[in-house]
């Protein structure tokens, strides 16, 4: 599974409260429900979770852009979040 191999990588720092590692996991989760929610379209109460938990991984994306930026674009391109941008 994808997630041993980021758990092994990760728990290299062995810190598990970094920004990093909340990231990873708020990201293992996501693509969880969102796998949930392909097949049970009406559960609400997982789609607010879902939406709660990407408020929460969005607010640490946007903190880690602000403090570190090298370390923001190498989280986005392991857990390949989002388009990489050229500017």
């Amino acid at each position: 599974m994808v997630k041993n191999a980021f758990i092994s990588v990760f728990s290299q720092e062995e810190n598990r409260g970094s920004v990093e590692f909340q990231v990873f996991r708020f990201t293992n989760k996501i693509r969880r429900l969102t796998s949930h929610l392909e097949l049970h379209r009406k559960d609400y109460l997982s789609q607010r979770g879902l939406r709660k938990i990407l408020g929460k991984r969005q607010r640490l994306l946007s903190y880690l852009s602000k403090k570190n930026r090298i370390r923001y674009k190498e989280l986005i391109s392991r857990l390949d979040i989002r388009e990489s941008k050229t500017r």
